[in-house]
């Protein structure tokens, strides 16, 4: 048990995802539509919804999946179960693996406040980058102490679901107009499969050359996607652009995209332009004016000297 507390919910079903069997992954599944409308779903309906016997078969099923770490169990009024992350990341992963999208998982390539980040391969042996969205990285029975649970609320599981959805969305908006951002390759629940992201954050790198490239880049790509695919990233940082081993970028991290037309585009690309102008004022010692990247970014200026 120490040994699953010390891992990522990620790491634990990357561990365990190849030992489940059918049957287990059919009580995730009821365990899962059961949570849409009760906070634990007990044995019994978890035993009527997947036809199996309370007493025997389910019984067997919750201790292998509690010892493996994939659910919480409640005692009370009555037992119920819950799934945790890692029971989610199995489902997502399983539906994956069934789709054709992933094959095999390698190593970790980042674990951050949102998201577990994970190189693997597909089915041709071909590179990719899987990301189990963790909405705001808070365990069910924490979210159970800090706030009221009602059959209305949108679980944590639920909400990083949609923050998938959404990311994928936009990638698939961005990507064929050559925007330098991962390419899309498949979602399924909380989970994004991508083109594989080598390299680090522009914040972790502690020097690199010709930073007046670098940002370059990062402007021309902001006005690609603002000019072509009329997406704005919403949230771009330091933290969300990578910069890979040959200097070329990619930008990550696209759940709170917006379209060009929604009432508050001017003032989120003001924000994301200025968070990156700030940060190579900052720690590059380049100074851009604000209003002029705005201008080249949104197509008023073709050019921009930087």
């Amino acid at each position: 048990m120490l040994l699953i507390l010390a891992m990522s919910s990620a790491d634990i079903a990357v561990r365990v995802f190849r030992s489940l069997e059918n049957d287990d992954l059919r009580v995730l599944q009821v365990i899962e539509t059961g949570m849409s409308k009760h906070e634990f779903v007990s044995e019994e309906q978890i035993a009527r919804f997947s036809k199996f016997d309370l007493a025997r078969d389910v019984d067997f099923r919750l201790n292998r999946l509690d010892k493996m770490g994939l659910i919480y169990r409640m005692r009370g009024a009555y037992i119920g179960h819950t799934l945790n992350y890692a029971g989610y990341d199995c489902l997502a992963i399983n539906a994956l693996v069934k789709a054709g999208v992933l094959e095999a998982f390698g190593k970790s390539l980042g674990v951050g406040k949102e998201a577990d980040v994970f190189g693997a391969l597909n089915p041709k042996g071909e590179r990719i980058a899987v990301k189990f969205h963790r909405l705001g990285r808070i365990s069910f029975r924490q979210t159970k102490r800090k706030r009221a649970y009602t059959a209305d609320s949108v679980s944590w599981l639920f909400q990083s679901r949609l923050a998938a959805e959404k990311e994928y969305e936009a990638l698939k908006l961005i990507y064929p107009f050559g925007i330098a951002v991962p390419e899309p390759v498949g979602q399924n629940r909380h989970v994004v499969v991508m083109g594989m992201i080598d390299g680090g954050r522009l914040a972790d790198w502690k020097k690199f050359p010709r930073p007046e490239r670098v940002l370059k880049r990062i402007l021309t790509n902001v006005r690609k996607s603002y000019l072509k695919a009329h997406v704005i990233h919403g949230d771009l940082s330091e933290y969300n652009i990578i910069l890979k081993p040959d200097m070329h970028i990619l930008i990550i991290d696209w759940p709170q995209y917006i379209l060009a037309k929604h009432p508050n585009a001017t003032e989120l690309l003001t924000r994301d332009v200025q968070n990156v102008l700030q940060y190579f004022r900052r720690k590059r010692m380049l100074k851009v004016d604000l209003k002029e990247a705005l201008e080249y970014v949104t197509g008023v200026r073709r050019t921009i000297a930087v």
